[in-house]
């Protein structure tokens, strides 16, 4: 006897295989760049059946607009004070859950195409991030532990191209990452 809310096994065998189809379409822009993105290369990636692809998506334009990224699970900071260590919190969530899901070598090369599709995939992994990052910002200011002029925007970029740096130039020393990031930041965004 099956539960009323357990999903269809016809459901659950086509999100699996809308996952391998997303997850073989992200190795090949990560590895070898969207030039190398064809059906019969995320067939062969996938184990899914060229045909099976074909069903879904027209062509590879039309499987890279229409994929999307399961949202990268980043925490909440809504509890977290607007303190030094509560900055050195933030910093290592916001590394550690974009280590965890696509990671930031596939932003990186997203972000390196102009294909607007491949943009667009970044944009779904970055945007939840940026925002819950500026939420931190304006609490800190509206309580005033921060500057006034603390521009969020600036320093999410600037948060984002360094973990991008470091994990691409040190990858070594990327765990330190947030501790040297805090030390800069601070200085920056402490009302003094």
């Amino acid at each position: 006897m099956t539960s009323m809310i357990s999903t269809p096994r016809a459901t659950r065998t086509r999100e699996a295989t809308d996952r391998k189809i997303t997850q073989a379409t992200l190795d090949i822009l990560i590895s070898d760049g969207i030039g190398a993105m064809t059906i019969e290369e995320v067939s062969r990636r996938s184990g899914v059946a060229k045909t099976t692809i074909y069903r879904r998506y027209r062509n590879t334009d039309d499987l890279l607009h229409h994929l999307q990224i399961e949202a990268v699970n980043l925490p909440e900071f809504e509890h977290l004070e607007t303190t030094r260590e509560g900055l050195h919190t933030l910093l290592e969530r916001v590394a550690a859950s974009f280590n965890s899901e696509i990671g930031l070598k596939a932003v990186g090369a997203v972000l390196s195409t102009n294909n607007q599709a491949v943009h667009g995939l970044a944009r779904q992994i970055i945007d939840p991030a940026q925002q819950r990052f500026a939420q931190f910002i304006a609490r800190g200011v509206a309580n005033k532990t921060f500057c006034a002029n603390a521009d969020a925007r600036f320093l999410f970029d600037t948060v984002l191209g360094s973990m991008l740096a470091a994990k691409a130039l040190t990858p070594d020393t990327a765990d330190a990452w947030a501790d040297r990031m805090t030390t800069l930041l601070w200085p920056a965004l402490a009302r003094m």
